[in-house]
């Protein structure tokens, strides 16, 4: 019964949201990919927000649930039948009222299981797709038969496209490249190579009053060069999304200083990077949103040259989904951290493989975030840099909350929400 009421809400969803997308025609873009997808639709509806109106996925709503909820503009109504039952009244008012409806739509789409994209390409035909990074080995892996696979299906809302129609990709992207050769698409790149259309070089923190506040980089666009920066976030993979925005800018012809001055309010989401204070002057690399092997590996080359940092603590929750692939990534991973960090300390059963590779940094193992959150609050020190970061199931952020400088800060982690508290 469960099963077939479930269906048959994906049905309705899916079916609404196809008759509204049908009624109002807004264009749409598409943000797929493995790795920053929330990040780089959030830099994408900022940018072409500067022209259109736009309407874009709220947080990482990109399921089958998700993107009806985003293009029907209502919240995710949980186990609510009342707030269930305003989503159809929502949804009828668009389909039988006069409506301001926005002419953009930024959807971000995902997959956890084959097939979850082309249920959401029936409801939305894009006009522009945004890939980011399709790492060696993606998340979600475990439920594929390969990892190639989960590349082409990440991949595939560039096959939907017109021919000729824009294709926003990582320039540096083996996989990427690969996939890109079987579209017609028209390609614009962005990266850090040479023939990036928007090229990003100098990379750097970016600080102020001689404390890191983000990170800094030039961007090179059509032989112009400007000065990009993105506040509040650490690591060279915050700059990527607004590669990707003003490579979107450029399909649309926005203007490169039009679009600079859109992206100053671009802020990445909680839990990407995200700079906190933590106790005892420690400052907290809040990543906890979600982990998967390229993004550990992302963060710990950041954490490893975090500048003044006396110290160097690596919280690190299971790496989930990868199937046959986990104890090669924990292993792997385990050894980067160990090199990268003075202290590895390992939340959960898979991460006990960090204490298994050789390397200079102490491990210590916690079977779950609340009890690493109790020991590391006792622990932390002046100038401690603490990266915590782990799959969402590993609640990491229980361990950020408790490393707390502001106990108000709070608002400004993952998964606050009261839906997900209930599930502490």
């Amino acid at each position: 019964m469960k099963n077939f009421l479930k269906s048959f809400i994906v049905f309705l969803l899916a079916f609404l949201a196809r008759v509204v997308v049908r009624r109002y025609r807004p264009s749409i873009v598409m943000i797929s990919g493995s790795v920053g997808k929330t990040s780089t639709k959030d830099a994408v509806a900022a940018v072409l927000s500067a022209r259109f109106l736009v309407r874009s996925s709220d947080k990482s709503f990109n399921s089958e649930f998700g993107v009806p909820f985003t293009i029907l503009n209502v919240e995710n109504p949980w186990g609510n039948p009342y707030a269930w039952f305003l989503v159809v009244k929502n949804a009828l008012a668009l389909l039988l009222l006069p409506n301001h409806y926005p002419n953009m739509l930024v959807l971000e789409v995902g997959a956890d299981r084959p097939g979850d994209i082309a249920r959401i390409l029936r409801i939305a035909t894009p006009d522009v797709v945004v890939i980011t990074r399709l790492p060696e080995i993606p998340v979600h892996v475990e439920a594929y038969t390969s990892p190639e696979a989960v590349h082409e299906e990440e991949f595939s809302p560039a096959y939907a496209l017109n021919a000729t129609a824009p294709l926003i990709i990582p320039d540096d992207d083996p996989y990427v490249l690969i996939c890109t050769k079987r579209t017609p698409a028209r390609c614009i790149s962005y990266g850090m190579t040479d023939g990036a259309s928007v090229r990003i070089t100098d990379v750097d923190f970016y600080e102020v009053a001689g404390k890191v506040a983000g990170m800094q980089a030039n961007v090179s666009i059509k032989g112009g060069q400007w000065s990009l920066v993105v506040k509040g976030s650490v690591g060279k993979t915050q700059l990527l999304p607004c590669a990707a925005a003003l490579a979107t800018a450029l399909a649309f012809e926005v203007s490169l200083p039009e679009a600079l001055k859109a992206l100053e309010k671009y802020k990445p989401p909680p839990g990407r990077g995200q700079l906190l204070s933590g106790k005892n002057n420690s400052i907290i690399i809040d990543d906890s949103y979600n982990a998967s092997p390229a993004a550990v590996e992302e963060a710990l080359a950041t954490l490893k040259i975090s500048p003044r940092a006396k110290r160097r603590i690596a919280v690190l929750g299971d790496m989930l989904e990868l199937g046959r692939y986990s104890v090669m990534e924990h292993k792997r991973i385990g050894a980067l951290a160990r090199d990268s960090a003075d202290l590895v300390v390992a939340v959960g059963i898979r991460a006990r493989a960090f204490a298994s590779v050789s390397g200079n940094a102490e491990v210590m193992l916690f079977d779950n975030s609340q009890v690493a959150a109790e020991a590391l609050s006792d622990l932390v020190r002046a100038d401690d840099v603490i990266l915590v970061k782990g799959s969402q199931s590993i609640r990491t952020e229980r361990i950020v909350e408790a490393l707390l400088a502001d106990p108000s800060d709070t608002s400004r982690l993952v998964r606050q929400e009261k839906e997900w508290k209930r599930k502490m």
